[in-house]
C-alpha cells in the first residue's frame, strides 16, 4: 500500500485534499488464544499490513465513508442517523460508523467527515482486520476533532465499536495490539491489569521467520460460535464462584475442574487456564533470549484450541500438521479460529520447503491454495501525514 493511495482516492471522490492521512496494522497473536475475554494474558504483535484512513472535515452535513476495496460505493450518512442498528450500521461500513459513534459517546462534539479506507489487511484471515479499521478510524476521527487519546484509549474506543455498534463481543485483544504495538516487539498485554509491555522479538537475530499461512477459509466470528464460547466461560466462572477464568491459578486447575459437572464447561477451562499459562512461559524464554524453545508451546496452543476449545477446523490442522513435518518448530492457528490462519516458527532456511509443503497438501486435499506470509513486528496506529 504506497502512502498515497487513500490521499489519492479521497481526492478523486471529493476533490480536495484530505486533512489527515492515518493508519493501524492487522495483527498475529504469537500465543494466549481466547484468554482476553477471561482476564486473561495474550501476547500478540501488529504486522505491517495496515488500514489506511485519508480524512477530512466534512464539506457537507453528512458522513460520507468509501472504500477503494468497494470502488464507487459512496455511503452517506446523517450523523444524527450513526446509531447501533441502523441501517448504515450494517455491512462494512459499520466499522468506520461504529468508531465514529464510539468517539462521540465519550460526549465530545463531532462533525461531519470524509473517510476513504484503503485496507490491505485480509478480510476473514484472523489477522484482525476489523481492528485495524476501528483503530485508524478512532485515531483519525478524534485528531480531525482536535482530541488525543493515548493508544490504550484508543484500543478501548475501537473495542466498543466492534462490541456495541457492530455486534461482536470480541475481549479487547485484536485493538489493543493494533492500538499500542511497537516495531520490533511483542506486546505483553494483561487484560486483567490492563497493563501493556513491548518486549523485543526479533526471530531473524536468530535465524528464524514467522511465515503466515491464510487457509482462505473465512470466518465470521458474528455468527454465534464466538458468543457461544463466551458465554459458556462466564457459567464457568459463575459455577466455580469467581470473577473471571483468570482467577483459575495454573496449581488449581485439578481442583477446578473437579468442581465442574459438564465436560463441555471443563474442557474450556482447561484450554484458558493452560493457555495463560503457555504464555508466561513464552513471555520468560523470550526474555531470557531462546526464542528457539517457544516453539512446543505454539504447537501444545493449538492441540489445546482444537481439542478442548473447538475452534478449528480441518484447513487449520493440515496446515499446522504439515508445516511441522516439513521443519516448522512450532505452529498454530491464530485468531478466533473456525477458519482464518496459521503461524508459524521456521527456520528462515526453510521457509519456501513448509510454504511449498502446505500448498502441496491443500492441493492434494483439493482445496484452494493458501496463502504465504512473512511477516516481522510493526508498529501500531499512527498518524502518517
Amino acid at each position: 500500500m504506497s502512502a498515497g493511495s487513500a490521499a489519492e482516492l479521497f481526492r478523486r471522490t471529493f476533490g480536495r485534499d484530505p486533512d489527515g492521512i492515518f493508519s493501524a496494522p492487522g495483527r498475529v497473536n504469537l500465543i494466549g488464544e481466547h484468554t482476553d475475554y477471561n482476564g486473561g494474558l495474550v501476547l500478540p504483535f501488529a504486522i505491517d499490513a495496515r488500514a489506511q484512513l485519508a480524512a477530512g472535515r466534512g464539506d457537507s452535513s453528512k458522513v460520507r465513508i468509501v472504500s477503494a476495496q468497494k470502488p464507487g460505493e459512496v455511503v452517506t450518512v446523517a450523523p444524527a442517523d450513526i446509531e447501533p442498528g441502523a441501517p448504515a450500521a450494517a455491512g462494512w461500513p459499520g466499522y468506520l460508523l461504529g468508531s465514529f459513534w464510539a468517539v462521540r459517546q465519550t460526549g465530545r462534539p463531532l462533525e461531519p467527515l470524509d473517510l476513504v479506507l484503503d485496507s490491505q489487511v485480509p478480510s476473514g484471515a484472523g489477522l484482525s482486520s476489523s481492528a485495524a479499521v476501528e483503530c485508524a478510524t478512532v485515531l483519525a476521527v478524534s485528531a480531525l476533532a482536535g482530541y488525543r487519546f493515548d493508544p490504550l484509549t484508543v484500543a478501548r474506543l475501537a473495542q466498543r465499536a466492534e462490541n456495541d455498534f457492530v455486534g461482536v463481543p470480541c475481549g479487547p485483544m485484536d485493538q489493543t495490539a493494533s492500538a499500542a504495538a511497537a516495531d520490533g516487539a511483542v506486546l505483553l498485554f494483561d487484560t486483567r491489569a490492563g497493563t501493556v509491555e513491548n518486549i523485543p522479538f526479533d526471530p531473524a537475530a536468530h535465524g528464524l521467520a514467522i511465515l503466515v499461512i491464510d487457509t482462505r477459509v473465512a470466518h465470521s466470528l458474528a455468527d454465534g460460535e464466538y458468543g457461544r464460547r463466551r458465554a459458556s466461560c462466564e457459567r464457568a466462572a459463575d459455577v466455580l464462584g469467581i470473577r473471571q477464568l483468570r482467577d483459575v491459578p495454573f496449581s488449581g486447575l485439578p481442583a477446578a475442574l473437579d468442581r465442574l459437572p459438564d465436560p463441555e464447561l471443563r474442557r474450556r477451562v482447561r484450554h484458558v487456564v493452560t493457555e495463560n499459562e503457555r504464555v508466561a512461559r513464552t513471555v520468560a524464554l523470550l526474555r531470557a533470549g531462546r526464542i528457539v524453545e517457544i516453539g512446543d508451546l505454539l504447537t501444545a496452543s493449538h492441540a489445546s484450541l482444537r481439542d478442548d476449545y473447538d475452534v478449528s477446523c480441518p484447513e487449520l490442522d493440515l496446515a499446522v500438521d504439515t508445516a511441522l513435518a516439513a521443519g516448522a518448530l512450532g505452529a498454530r492457528m491464530t485468531g478466533g479460529g473456525f477458519g482464518g490462519s496459521v503461524i508459524a516458527l521456521v527456520p528462515a532456511g526453510r521457509i519456501d520447503t513448509v510454504g511449498a509443503a502446505v500448498t502441496a497438501a491443500f492441493a492434494d486435499h483439493g482445496w484452494t491454495a493458501p496463502v504465504l506470509r512473512s511477516v516481522t513486528p510493526a508498529q501500531g496506529a499512527r498518524r502518517d501525514a
